[in-house]
């Protein structure tokens, strides 16, 4: 298991955070503007992806805005996004969304039993009929890079197109955003506090 008192993503030894926090001295007008704006904004501060997207001023605000987008504005059920967040952010064995989605997925609704066998690499049992078609969509999509007929039609005719294409971006986002993290070796946040991942194989 993951030392929950350090949560650090990478798993080389003494692997570094490679793109930190910019001292506010050092940062340009875009970039203050761009902290700004996550300070002001739903998130309330400056953590996680928009780290490393710091760098990147004009990039960060339109990634921030997608996600925001995805979040806070699509139709598909909390409990179905923060579950399909976990499966992303396991596939790609993020430490910082896991730490900080897997509470969210369980405070929405989804069992810990479920979680717990993400975390642990397994496939979960006994999910709901909207979970299970969740889970089945995010995996192919995954593995296979799409979708047979068969998990295309389950999450159709239960989400609708708008579904189907808010779900496929929300995975597109989170391992985006996981991918960046890994590269940047970001760590979860200071006050995580639930169980991390680790690498794969265990």
């Amino acid at each position: 298991m993951a030392d929950t008192a350090s949560l650090s993503q990478g798993y080389a030894h003494a692997a570094a955070e490679r793109l930190p926090m910019p001292p506010l001295d050092k940062m340009d007008e875009a970039q203050r503007a761009a902290v700004q704006t996550l300070i002001d904004g739903p998130r309330k501060g400056v953590y996680g992806p928009f780290l490393p997207l710091l760098r990147s001023p004009v990039l960060l605000d339109r990634v921030a805005g997608l996600g925001e987008t995805l979040r806070f504005h699509g139709v598909l059920d909390a409990r179905i996004r923060e579950l399909v967040i976990c499966v992303a952010a396991r596939h790609v064995s993020n430490q910082f969304e896991w730490v900080m989605h897997a509470p969210l997925a369980v405070k929405a609704g989804v069992a810990a039993a479920a979680i717990e066998a993400l975390r642990d690499g397994a496939r979960p049992r006994d999910l709901a009929p909207d979970e299970e078609d969740a889970v089945d969509f995010a995996k192919e999509l995954l593995a296979t890079n799409g979708v047979s007929d068969l998990v295309y039609g389950a999450a159709l005719g239960r989400w609708g197109e708008q579904g189907v294409v808010e779900l496929t971006a929300l995975l597109g986002y989170f391992v985006m955003v996981s991918w960046l993290m890994n590269v940047a070796r970001t760590p979860a946040q200071a006050n995580a506090s639930g169980p991390g991942i680790d690498a794969f194989p265990q």
